[in-house]
């Protein structure tokens, strides 16, 4: 992976006002390290700039050398999609609430940048999901989702019936709310919420989770990641698909939804000292040790 990071896309929640001063600041100060700056239509218009000063992200992903989001863990999502397929690795400063995967606080971003900057980071590679629809044998949306796909009844409905098929082995037809296939990433997102467990994000598997099934012996499973997932629709009204519950398609009975570990990952960065178990616990409130009884390095 590069570690000469000359063009930065850099990328805001732009719907968010606030937003605009700390793109500001950030872009300044990666202009000060003689970086150029790309901005996408959105985040130009939300600074300013005007739509017609952003970059379209075919642009941004193919001359973009690094990525910089500004936003919460949805902002992140968003992008983190939009540049997998170009191998542009991804940063998030969170300006938001929850912040799994944007992990730089707001408060230290300078510090973080220009440690990334100085090539000095830890690099993860997180895996996607491809999603296709089949209605009569025919693809008619696609989309992809770095935390889960989620196919659910409507919220004026009963429930949704689904059956499942993992490898063209029949696995079981569920009645309930939906189900959940998340990544290991997104295992800390709505999958979390339904009792699903935590993956570790460097874990090769994929967790089929639930949502409020009627027979409560429907439990989360585990599967490699290397699968194919077929959910068809069974029964139900207003069915529909969410890609990371930012994208969304309806469905009718009948329609299979084709799920497979796409061909590319998302690539994040995070400054020096990053710990996914530290972000676990302060995100989760685990209980920590009394910092007397916790482990220390053996001395050298």
């Amino acid at each position: 992976m590069k570690k000469d990071f000359r063009t930065v896309a850099l990328i805001g929640r732009f719907q968010t006002a606030a937003v605009g001063e700390s793109l500001r600041d950030i872009a300044d100060f990666l202009g000060s390290r003689n970086v150029e700056v790309l901005f996408d239509e959105g985040t130009a218009a939300s600074i300013g700039f005007g739509e017609a000063s952003g970059a379209p992200i075919e642009r941004l992903g193919h001359e973009a050398d690094l990525a910089i989001t500004v936003g919460g863990d949805g902002t992140m999502l968003g992008v983190a999609r939009l540049m997998a397929p170009y191998g542009v690795p991804v940063v998030g400063i969170n300006h938001g609430r929850l912040g799994f995967i944007t992990d730089i606080p707001l408060a230290g971003w300078r510090p973080a940048l220009d440690s990334i900057l100085n090539g000095k980071f830890d690099s993860e590679e997180r895996s996607l999901l491809t999603s296709r629809v089949l209605r009569d044998h025919e693809a008619i949306w696609h989309e992809l989702s770095l935390n889960d796909v989620v196919v659910s009844r409507s919220s004026r409905s009963g429930m949704i019936e689904l059956q499942v098929e993992v490898d063209d082995q029949y696995m079981y037809t569920q009645r309930g709310d939906g189900l959940i296939i998340a990544t290991p990433t997104g295992s800390t997102a709505y999958s979390l919420s339904a009792n699903g467990p935590i993956l570790h994000p460097l874990l090769r598997g994929l967790v089929l989770v639930p949502v409020a099934p009627q027979t409560l012996s429907n439990r989360p499973i585990s599967l490699p990641d290397d699968v194919k997932i077929v959910v068809r629709v069974v029964g139900g009204r207003e069915p529909r698909v969410a890609c990371d519950m930012q994208v969304f398609t309806d469905l009718q009975v009948g329609d299979d939804i084709i799920i497979e570990r796409a061909p590319f990952t998302a690539r994040l960065l995070h400054p020096p000292g990053y710990s996914y178990f530290a972000t676990l616990r302060g995100k989760l409130n685990w209980q920590e040790l009394p910092h007397s009884l916790q482990r220390r390095e053996p001395e050298r």
